[in-house]
């Protein structure tokens, strides 16, 4: 577990194990509602689309971009909504360390189905109005900043905070 404190009691902190689960817990359920919103937006925009005059016009390869955000806005949804039903399931049968563990390992899934709405949605949105390799320049830009925001800056301060 990288993100989520190592539970053999050297956090730092004077807390009980148990204290220790119950803010974790917490903090992951704080970066589940930050997602949900991101998530909401952006799966409210791509509902709304078929609505539009314009959305007769796309391509194949438009539709398809579509469809394949609407999929993924609904699975990352999902994921975002798992550590709760999670919950709900394991709930007073002292099993927070396992929930805390799944739950970590659930919002990882889920910051990376936000990404790839955030890379598809922007694709879809520069192919219709700038034309397909704008859709695609942007979308692969936008994937490799992404890349190092989500995965190489938090590996890199980790290393960092384990070399202290």
């Amino acid at each position: 577990m990288s993100d989520v404190e190592d539970f053999s009691g050297k956090s730092g902190r004077n807390e009980t194990r148990e204290e220790q689960l119950d803010r974790n817990w917490a903090e992951l359920l704080q970066e589940l509602r930050v997602l949900q919103t991101g998530v909401q937006i952006l799966a409210g925009f791509l509902l709304t689309l078929p609505f539009q005059q314009r959305f007769k016009e796309l391509d194949q390869f438009q539709v398809t971009l579509y469809l394949v955000n609407v999929v993924i806005a609904a699975l990352t949804t999902a994921f975002i909504l798992l550590p709760v039903s999670v919950h709900r399931r394991l709930f007073r049968q002292r099993l927070k360390e396992m929930l805390v563990s799944s739950a970590d390992t659930i919002t990882k899934l889920a910051l990376a189905g936000v990404g790839m709405l955030s890379v598809g949605t922007a694709a879809l949105v520069f192919d219709v109005t700038a034309g397909r390799s704008a859709g695609l320049t942007a979308g692969g830009i936008l994937l490799a900043v992404l890349l190092v925001l989500l995965i190489y800056v938090p590996l890199r301060l980790n290393r960092r905070a384990r070399g202290r």
